[in-house]
């Protein structure tokens, strides 16, 4: 039976434990000059809490592989070496604190180009400080938003070649866990389902097309990313519409493609792709999704979304319906939830000796970042 703190194993790689935080993004990076992209401060602080507070994986928020692909001015990017230099910060601390460091690379595709969500979120128009986005075909992602720019093969190849090109440099970074994002209706989401993918070349129509573009950045990371390192890729299981959208079905098959090209974990969440559509949230209901696609294709997985208790955590993984589990939210109001987890169930996880005289466990070395 496997617990929530038991090592986890993928390739050459050991992680500490199982609690793992997902990537959110934090809209705080410098959005004009040099540093546009650049991680700072607000960054450093806020995965070095976490890495204190016990999580065995951090995954950086979404990072955009190039600056039309990030969601908003204010994302991170990985599409220079300067911003590689405000990661790598971020990377020597987590290493140092037993945490893996791993980073989300993306693109957001007809989504890109908002403002921040605390503003509003609404399109930034290129007067503003905006671009116009692209994505498979021209539909706009909602009313209000802007058709995106139809990319051309030939942009598409440029793309995929920017992944991979991200890859390398956050490898420069520090990191050793690359996820490539294609859930949430961004770039790769985009072209997956049939909702907003009505292509007619070899990048839409039937299934096999739809998910040409997944496969080929998949296959160009992991031609970058070391054989030792392990490549994750996150999935929107479902677009939660009843007929003409991406299936759980759909998830299954691509997860097997996926494996086969070298993913050795898929973060499986939902939604995104359509705006408005009712989903039935609740606690924990999106770990049938993770279990299904880890029944079916023996792909390990991560389950995500509204996972906040340690027993409802450990339950999930006792049951065998996931690898991991991936806090978000939770961790945004607990960053030391890994270690109240550990208290509660009877486990034990490391704390850095300098908070050893406050928080049981046993204390371990903190190692100069």
């Amino acid at each position: 039976m496997t617990g929530l703190f038991d090592p986890f194993a993928l390739r050459s790689l050991t992680l500490p434990n199982r609690v793992w935080m997902a990537p959110m993004c934090q809209y705080c990076a410098p959005t004009t000059g040099a540093d546009t992209g650049v991680a700072g401060d607000w960054h450093f602080a806020h995965y070095a809490a976490r890495a204190v507070g016990g999580a065995g994986l951090v995954l950086v928020e979404a990072t955009g592989v190039s600056s039309e692909g990030r969601i908003s001015p204010a994302d991170l990017g990985l599409w220079n070496d300067r911003q590689v230099a405000g990661l790598r910060r971020i990377t020597r601390f987590l290493t140092g604190q037993g945490t893996v460091p791993g980073i989300q690379l993306a693109h957001a595709g007809r989504k890109a180009s908002t403002d921040r969500p605390w503003r509003g979120g609404s399109p930034l128009a290129p007067e503003a400080g905006g671009w116009r986005p692209v994505g498979p075909s021209p539909l706009a992602f909602d009313d209000g938003h802007p058709v995106p720019a139809e990319l051309t093969v030939d942009r598409i190849h440029k793309i995929t070649r920017q992944f991979a090109d991200a890859a390398r440099r956050a490898l420069d970074a520090g990191f050793q866990v690359a996820e490539i994002h294609g859930a949430h209706g961004y770039l790769i989401g985009e072209f997956l389902s049939p909702h907003s993918n009505h292509r007619t070349d070899g990048y839409g129509g039937d299934l096999a097309g739809r998910t040409r573009f997944a496969l080929e950045v998949t296959e160009a990371v992991r031609a970058v990313w070391p054989d030792e390192l392990p490549l994750f890729f996150r999935v929107s299981a479902t677009d939660w519409l009843t007929e003409g959208g991406w299936t759980v079905e759909d998830t299954v098959t691509l997860a097997a493609e996926l494996r086969n090209r070298g993913v050795d974990l898929l973060d499986v969440s939902t939604g995104g792709n359509v705006p408005d559509v009712r989903i039935p949230t609740g606690p924990g209901y999106q770990v049938p999704f993770a279990t299904r696609v880890r029944e079916e294709t023996g792909l390990p997985v991560a389950a995500v979304g509204l996972i906040t208790e340690p027993g409802q955590a450990a339950g999930i993984l006792a049951a065998g319906e996931a690898d991991a589990v991936l806090l978000g939210r939770q961790l945004l109001r607990e960053p030391s939830w890994p270690q109240r987890a550990a208290r509660e169930l009877g486990a034990t996880v490391p704390v850095p000796a300098p908070y050893s005289r406050a928080v049981r466990g046993r204390p371990r070395e903190l190692v100069d970042a």
